[in-house]
């Protein structure tokens, strides 16, 4: 496994070739509050919507699916808490309430745009020791801060520690309809003393991401659960990690999280270049568990004011970790939308095609039926909701478009619409074919249902023939078809049947839908006859 990865980084290295955008792959960004520094930069309500707006509108068109919006800031909120006060981004004094949501404004605009959006959860620091977050949680629970400088620490060694965010965590899942809780600083700050030993360290924080996970995940199991660990898990044989890593350093053990199943994803801040980025990617994919890992990106290097990164270096990261399978998440929202040194012009290009977030198929949850009764009326792209009625509140739909039938869903170029919450689109004018498919929570995808709207010249021999419901008239076996039998296939390729060439095909036992035809010779060749649909 190690010597194939290693090839495929030295090819993309030194050949600088482009992976294949896949159909699943994360593509998120950080969109940090505090301070407004990405978000909101205005202290009135109506500039701070259309901003937010204007934003995420402009991250859609460059191919980002995930937003990690921080929520809780330092002990303080961006929504009506009954735990923690407000936080001074949004009104511009801490503690004053604000006119509107701005947590239920991403969450609905995110969802409109077909995008998840995560609550960002900064978890162990609370901020200046005298700033209001830090101040009520010191009259709340006096034993419980910690103060390191000027700064305050919930004391990841308490077992309060852990129900108290547990119980934030619990608040934004009840009340709110988020894709995932994402947490950061999930670890002991780098400026603590630890005078316990490493495995008790570890045990301490591994207890706080059990109790959240709990909190979570009894509520809606399909909420993921992420955090952002230290982008060096630990040394590895070859490659030290400078003394900074999650594992030894800050006892944040995140991938044993991974293993255990307390975490859905990571997000490692892999704020490094060549062999502190590249050996550190390829320990984090071999060790995921099957689970998400999307290696976060230190674009704000970028600015002149900040490092002294060339664009051709984030570039490498991001097709690297690509063909690792791991997609990228940008540390900020606002370098990559202000397009410090090209880099939304690169990542719009990159991530040209739309893609899904990968399913969770480690929750063990089935994929839905698949929609009903696709038709076009006019512009009007519509559909009979898929029929699975302990998912129905939370199924989504997913639209796919191609001149070739069936139209293959695999295809990340063919994806044109995704997560919509109606069972109608408007779509243009064009000589398309459709497919529709139904998704869950979890990102398990039902079956397409089809709709052939043009044939084309490559399909000018196979049409879709209907049936009585019982048989169905097979065209005349020509001399030159070597072809004693059909098969019947569903428009996924699954191979339903093998029956008989004759002149009438019997098709009593086979549910309505729409099946493909092909010959099947006596050396195993087989050409496609034709498609036919049943409707009874």
């Amino acid at each position: 496994m190690k010597i194939i990865i290693g090839i495929l980084i030295l090819v993309c290295l030194f050949f600088n070739t482009y992976a294949q955008s896949p159909k699943h792959e994360v593509r998120a960004v950080w969109l940090t509050t505090i301070g407004g520094i990405d978000w909101p930069h205005s202290y009135h309500a109506e500039a701070q919507k259309r901003e937010l707006s204007e934003t995420l509108d402009k991250l859609k068109q460059a191919g980002i699916n995930t937003i990690l919006i921080q929520t809780r800031v330092r002990g303080t909120t961006i929504y009506p808490s009954a735990i923690e006060p407000w936080d001074g981004c949004i009104t511009g004094t801490p503690g004053k309430r604000a006119t509107y949501d701005p947590l239920q404004l991403c969450i609905d605009e995110c969802h409109k745009r077909g995008m998840e959006c995560h609550a960002w959860v900064v978890t162990i620091p609370v901020g200046k020791w005298n700033k209001l977050g830090c101040k009520q949680l010191r009259q709340k629970f006096p034993k419980l801060i910690k103060r390191i400088g000027e700064d305050g620490f919930m004391d990841p060694e308490q077992a309060q520690t852990g129900d108290y965010i547990a119980s934030v965590c619990k608040e934004i899942v009840n009340n709110y309809d988020v894709d995932g809780i994402h947490l950061d600083y999930i670890r002991y700050p780098e400026t603590w003393k630890i005078k316990v030993s490493r495995s008790q360290g570890r045990e301490y924080i591994t207890s706080i991401v059990r109790k959240i996970n709990k909190a979570v995940k009894s509520k809606k199991p399909w909420v993921k659960l992420s955090c952002a660990p230290i982008g060096k898990y630990d040394d590895l044989r070859r490659y030290r990690a400078g003394g900074w890593n999650a594992r030894t350093t800050v006892c944040q053990d995140a991938q044993a999280w991974l293993r255990e199943g307390l975490m859905d994803a990571l997000f490692p801040m892999m704020y490094f270049q060549g062999n502190n980025f590249f050996p550190f990617a390829i320990d984090w994919k071999e060790q995921s568990y099957g689970r998400i890992v999307v290696p976060g990106l230190g674009i704000y290097f970028l600015d002149p004011h900040e490092g002294k990164w060339t664009l051709d270096q984030v570039k490498r990261q991001m097709n690297v970790s690509r063909d690792l399978g791991l997609g990228h998440c940008y540390f900020r929202s606002k370098f990559f939308t202000d397009n410090v040194k090209g880099i939304y012009d690169f990542g719009s290009r990159f991530d040209a095609t739309p893609a899904l977030l990968p399913p969770m198929t480690w929750a063990g949850q089935r994929a839905p039926s698949e929609p009903k009764s696709l038709r076009l009326s006019g512009n009007k792209l519509s559909w009979d909701a898929a029929t699975d009625l302990s998912d129905a509140p939370y199924l989504l739909y997913n639209i796919y478009a191609s001149e070739d039938f069936p139209v293959d869903i695999n295809k990340a170029e063919n994806l044109m619409a995704m997560r919509l919450t109606t069972t109608s689109l408007q779509v243009p004018v064009n000589d398309k074919n459709y497919a529709v498919t139904a998704m869950n929570r979890y990102g398990m995808e039902s079956q397409p249902a089809q709709l052939l709207l043009n044939a084309g010249p490559s399909h000018a021999a196979t049409t879709i023939s209907k049936t009585n419901g019982h048989s169905i008239a097979l065209p005349d076996k020509q001399q030159t078809l070597d072809a004693d039998f059909v098969i019947i296939e569903r428009l996924d390729g699954k191979k339903i049947a093998i029956r008989p060439y004759t002149t009438s095909l019997n098709v009593d036992n086979l549910p309505d839908g729409i099946y493909q035809l092909r010959s099947l010779g006596r050396k195993g060749r087989n050409h496609r006859i034709g498609f036919f649909s049943i409707k009874r």
